[in-house]
C-alpha cells in the first residue's frame, strides 16, 4: 500500500493587529500536506508547513518548489506508513516546517485520518494549561488584553516586549503588579531579541522588580555576549531564536551546555518537527535545563498536533498553545480554551482543510 500526497497553500487573516518587535502581521501563509494510501483514498492524513516571516529558516522564496520536489520524490520513491524514517531523509534538517508537516501527516494516516496523532489523555479531554499572550500594542490595547486574560481564568501571563518605549512597557508590568498579587499572576516576557547589548542588562534589572518568571531571547541569537548574559540576568533566560538552524545533537549539546540558558522554548515547526523537540527535550533535561512547547501561529491543524505532541510529557507548568483563536478564517477544530487551559472537545467536529 503506497502512499500518494499532495500539497496545497492556504492564506489565514488575523482577527486582530498582530504586533510583534518585528513589525505588524496582517496574514499568515501555510501549505498543507495530504497523504493517502493507494488502496484507501478516502481516508487522509494532513500535516501543515508553516514557515514564519523572518524567523524560519526554511522561509524562503522557492519555499513552495523545494515542498513540491519533496512532494514528487515522496510520490515517485512509493513508500508506505511504516517507512517513516526513510520519508523524513527526503527533507534536509534545514527545513523544519516540511518535517513536521509530514511527520503531522503519516502520524494522521497511521491513526485513521481522523487528525488524532497519539493516544493520550488530551484527546480523551483532559486539559493543557497554557499562558494567556498579550500581544504589542499601545498601553490601553495591551492593559484590555490583560484584564481580559484574567478574568478568562489565566494565570501565566506572555508578554511581548521590546517593541515600545522601554518606560511603557515597565508601566504595564508595574499595572499587573498593582491590580493583581503576585501569586496569583505569573509573567513571561518574549523580546524575539529585540533588546541592545550595551544596555539590556539594565533594562533586565529594572523589569525584575516585576517579579518576572522568563524572558524569551532578550538579544539576537548567536552574540558573543550571551554567555554572559545568561550568567547575569536576574531573569532566567530562555532560548527560543538561539535554536533556530541548530541541527545536530553534537551542536545543540554544545550550545546548552556553553550558554547554560535556564529555559528552551521549543516550536516543532522551527526546531525540528517532533524528532528534533525530542532530542532539545532529552539534552535539556540531562543538563538540568527546564523546557517548555510553543505553537507557532499555526491553523488549527498544526496546534492540534503539537497539543497532542505535548501531552505525551505531561506537562506541569503552562505552556505556549493559545494561538486557536487569532484568525478569523480558521479552520473549524474540536480545540477549546477556557480558565487558562486548551481542551480537546470530544464531541467537537473537525473542518475539511482543503
Amino acid at each position: 500500500m503506497s502512499l500518494q500526497a499532495i500539497f496545497f497553500k492556504k492564506v489565514f487573516h488575523f482577527n486582530f493587529k498582530a504586533r510583534t518587535s518585528r513589525g505588524l502581521m496582517k496574514d499568515k501563509t501555510s501549505w498543507f500536506i495530504k497523504l493517502t494510501e493507494s488502496d484507501n483514498p478516502t481516508i487522509s492524513g494532513y500535516g501543515e508547513c508553516g514557515p514564519l516571516p523572518g524567523l524560519s529558516t526554511d522561509h524562503t522564496p522557492d519555499f513552495e518548489t523545494t515542498l513540491g520536489d519533496i512532494i514528487e520524490k515522496f510520490n515517485t520513491s512509493m513508500l508506505d506508513i511504516g517507512d517513516r524514517e526513510v520519508v523524513m531523509k527526503l527533507v534536509r534538517p534545514e527545513f523544519p516546517s516540511i518535517i513536521f508537516g509530514l511527520e503531522t501527516a503519516l502520524l494522521d494516516l497511521k491513526n485513521g485520518g481522523k487528525r488524532v496523532l497519539f493516544s493520550n489523555d488530551f484527546v480523551l479531554g483532559k486539559p493543557i494549561a497554557i499562558n494567556g499572550l498579550v500581544w504589542m500594542g499601545d498601553m490601553d490595547f495591551m492593559m484590555d488584553q490583560i484584564n481580559k486574560k484574567v478574568a478568562q481564568g489565566f494565570s501565566c501571563l506572555k508578554l511581548k516586549v521590546g517593541g515600545l518605549d522601554f518606560e511603557r512597557e515597565c508601566d504595564i508590568l508595574r499595572y499587573i503588579r498593582k491590580k493583581y498579587f503576585r501569586e496569583d499572576i505569573t509573567i513571561r516576557l518574549d523580546a524575539n531579541g529585540a533588546f541592545r547589548t550595551d544596555d539590556v542588562l539594565y533594562k533586565l534589572d529594572e523589569m525584575a522588580k516585576f517579579g518576572v518568571h522568563s524572558i524569551e531571547q532578550p538579544i539576537k541569537p548567536g552574540r558573543n555576549e550571551m554567555e554572559e548574559l545568561c550568567r547575569k540576568s536576574p531573569i532566567p533566560v530562555a532560548f527560543d531564536e538561539e535554536l533556530i538552524g541548530v541541527t545536530t545533537k553534537e551542536r545543540r549539546t554544545d550550545l546548552l551546555k556553553r550558554l547554560k540558558p535556564r529555559f528552551i522554548v521549543l516550536k516543532p515547526t522551527l526546531h525540528g518537527g517532533f524528532a528534533g523537540c525530542q532530542e532539545w527535550i532529552s539534552i535539556a533535561e540531562s543538563l538540568n535545563i527546564g523546557w517548555w512547547i510553543t505553537s507557532a501561529l499555526e491553523s488549527s491543524i498544526g496546534l492540534n498536533a503539537i497539543c497532542q505532541f505535548t501531552a505525551n510529557y505531561h506537562p506541569d507548568i503552562p505552556q505556549g498553545l493559545g494561538t486557536g483563536g487569532i484568525y478569523e478564517d480558521n479552520i473549524d477544530s474540536p480545540l477549546t480554551v477556557t480558565e487558562g487551559k486548551i481542551f480537546y472537545d470530544v464531541r467537537g467536529h473537525w473542518a475539511e482543510p482543503m
